[in-house]
């Protein structure tokens, strides 16, 4: 079983963990801890310049995947167009829903929590609570689309930018 789990990652691909977003795997290495000999994914988070070690056999169970497929990137785009889907809970119960999207890893899932979160000028500032939670998926969002489509983060900034003003107007 472990076999097939090593070639599905590869030293320099890009992954997403589900906590941290989109990381490169630097290499792949052995380690002994508590006495036994591990396999572990080196993944390195430029951004937030951390690195971590996850055991390769435990890399599907933890839910870290590779990039997500043109197609999914242009999902979470429409997504980001529909009308904002604002339960009437209590902003603790929405905000807890939002963080676990966030930390999903699931690229539509973190597309409706920008979608839900973002304020057009003319709409109601938005609490502190609410803007850490939207700036993080955006920011999770806009790693990801950047890794898919080979470009820079500020392309892919100005492209779901775009997104969400079209929507607006």
């Amino acid at each position: 079983m472990s076999k097939s789990k090593k070639s599905e990652f590869r030293p320099d691909d890009y992954v997403v963990y589900p906590a941290h977003g989109v990381g490169q795997i630097v290499s792949i290495e052995k380690q002994e801890i508590a006495g036994l000999e591990l396999e572990l994914f080196v993944i390195s988070f430029e951004k937030d310049k951390m690195t971590l070690r996850v055991p390769t056999n435990k890399a599907a169970e933890i839910g870290m995947r590779s990039l997500s497929s043109p197609d999914v990137v242009s999902k979470a785009m429409s997504t980001l167009k529909g009308k904002a889907r604002v339960k009437r809970a209590m902003w603790s119960r929405r905000a807890q829903e939002y963080e676990q999207k966030i930390n999903s890893g699931d690229l539509i899932a973190i597309a409706e929590v920008v979608r839900d979160l973002h304020r057009t000028d003319d709409q109601r500032e938005q609490s502190y609570s609410e803007r850490q939670l939207y700036e993080a998926a955006l920011e999770r969002l806009t790693r990801e689309v950047a890794a898919v489509s080979g470009g820079d983060e500020v392309q892919a900034a100005k492209k779901v930018d775009e997104v969400l003003i079209s929507r607006a107007a």
